[in-house]
């Protein structure tokens, strides 16, 4: 998709004719997610469908292996390379990007999304010190069912 203010031009064959396609600005909305994503279930999924239908571009950030351990006190059952590629694979992701090392608001910088969605238990405290001229739209998530990884592991 061309960004603000660019066109897409497509030439014919059959009449060498140039046809010029506009698209709105509202259409090219993209949203950024963050999330472990380790054992995925179907609240992963209810969260990727309801945070696509708020533009058209969904990226995803895989949260690293040693932040998910700074934060949790534990490794994910599935490294971030595992889980970059099972959540590439899913419908309704267009791109999937590991988070960053230091802080998983900076990606943000070279994604430049309109929103964020973040989910019932995410926090999104300092996304204002993510470095973006215009922030993003925030929206909330609402929770899917009780799923959750732990509990789908036997902890609780």
């Amino acid at each position: 998709i061309a960004a603000e203010g660019t066109e897409w031009r497509m030439s014919t064959n059959i009449t060498n004719s140039e046809f010029v396609i506009r698209f709105p600005m509202q259409t090219m909305r993209r949203i950024v997610v963050f999330g472990v994503f380790d054992i995925l279930h179907p609240g992963h999924l209810y969260f990727l469908r309801q945070a696509k239908k708020h533009g058209l571009h969904l990226t995803v950030v895989v949260t690293r292996d040693a932040r998910v351990y700074a934060e949790k006190k534990r490794r994910p059952f599935f490294n971030e390379q595992e889980r970059l590629e099972i959540v590439r694979a899913l419908r309704n992701v267009d791109r999937v990007v590991l988070g960053d090392r230091t802080g998983e608001w900076n990606v943000l910088k070279h994604l430049r999304p309109d929103v964020v969605c973040i989910g019932y238990d995410q926090q999104a405290k300092s996304i204002d010190k993510c470095g973006l001229r215009k922030l993003p739209k925030l929206v909330r998530l609402k929770r899917y069912k009780k799923y959750s990884a732990l509990a789908l592991r036997g902890i609780r």
